[in-house]
């Protein structure tokens, strides 16, 4: 009988050259050797990870290195596994890969890697690169089929909103399983059968979890933040009273830092008080702390009582709560609070009242000072 699997027509095109046979090259770094099975030689990875892996993983929370931090998608060994052994499906952040093969210590079964553009399991299977189309290209490009004897998947649950799994029953022959939430709960799971218990279904977002994606927010705001505080203290330093210098600074920095003051509410106050802050929609909560650290920051302190005029002062509010409610939002692509439907419904709402409001914000501003 051959083993051989027909990709049927499906809802999307497969892409042209899904499907053709290749393996991951076993010349990556975290590669200890290759294992011999019916398709060739697989690459062969570990569970211990290296000092420079442990250092890659902290630089990619700060946004360094984030973009290349990845490996080849594809099928690799961990352990010694066999035709019975378990298959795995995650994604090619090397983050991901690597906490999963380490949490799997001792154990020996099969990481088939799907191609995710470098995106976590989440956020990917939102966007769609974690998807049916993509698992059943990787099925058929690392013949899966003559390497294993079941037709068994382990999906994590969280890319679960990408993989249909009766598609890929239907195409492939190969059944999906949707493993648990989290992945300390993944050792459990494969212990009991690949049964999951209610606890092992449910996703808490914790303090910890929240305060570790702050940094790369930080550093992606400031990305875009930046050049816009550049932009206010060239417009100021032209359009002000005064020489360059003294006209940049009296009227450019009182925006620079409303900006500051929506990129801490947004990428900082918003994660680390999440739960306890009003409102469902992300936005309306960025926007909530926008408006309490601007009155904190600009009216309490008596920053702003200085002499600006009526204009400037309304610009600065209107920079800081849009600001904060754009980058409150942009959180939702982090969080298990939401759902992809509720989060293109809440874009589309909100997107054009910070746009609206920014570029208010700055034709006040430009009014004041001329």
């Amino acid at each position: 009988m051959s083993t051989q699997i027909t990709i049927l027509p499906m809802a999307k095109a497969v892409p042209e050259g899904a499907g053709k046979f290749s393996l991951p090259s076993p010349n990556q770094s975290f590669v200890l050797d290759t294992i011999a099975t019916a398709v060739g030689e697989v690459a062969r990875v570990g569970s211990t990870l290296t000092a420079k892996e442990r250092r890659g993983h902290y630089l990619v929370r700060w946004n360094i290195g984030r973009d290349n931090f990845t490996v080849e998608p594809g099928l690799y060994a961990l352990g010694e596994p066999d035709r019975t052994s378990h298959v795995l499906v995650t994604a090619n952040y090397k983050m991901t890969f690597d906490l999963l093969r380490r949490e799997m210590a001792g154990r020996s079964l099969w990481i088939l890697v799907l191609d995710t553009r470098g995106i976590n399991v989440w956020c990917a299977a939102g966007e769609g690169t974690f998807g049916t189309e993509e698992l059943l290209d990787r099925i058929q490009a690392s013949r899966l089929q003559e390497v294993v004897e079941h037709r068994k998947l382990i999906v994590p649950q969280l890319g679960a909103t990408g993989v249909a799994a009766f598609e890929v029953k239907k195409h492939s022959g190969f059944s999906v399983q949707y493993g648990p939430v989290m992945l300390q709960d993944l050792p459990t799971y494969l212990d009991n059968g690949c049964r999951a218990t209610a606890e092992m279904r449910l996703k808490n977002f914790p303090f910890r979890e929240r305060l570790v994606l702050i940094p790369v927010d930080i550093t992606l705001a400031l990305k875009q933040g930046i050049p816009v505080m550049l932009l206010f203290f060239l417009v100021a330093g032209f359009a002000g009273n005064g020489t360059f210098l003294q006209a940049a600074i009296f009227h450019g920095l009182p925006p620079s830092l409303a900006l500051l003051t929506g990129i801490s509410a947004g990428a900082i106050v918003v994660p680390l008080l999440l739960p306890w802050i009003p409102g469902r929609a992300f936005s309306v909560k960025g926007g909530l702390c926008g408006l309490v650290l601007f009155v904190l920051l600009f009216v309490v302190s008596g920053g702003i009582n200085m002499d600006y005029t009526f204009l400037e002062k309304s610009s600065w509010l209107l920079i800081t709560l849009a600001v904060a409610s754009w980058f409150g939002m942009a959180f939702t692509g982090a969080s298990t609070f939401t759902s992809l439907n509720g989060v293109k419904k809440e874009m589309l709402l909100a997107m054009p009242v910070q746009f609206l409001a920014l570029l208010s914000g700055f034709g006040l501003w430009v009014a004041g000072i001329l």
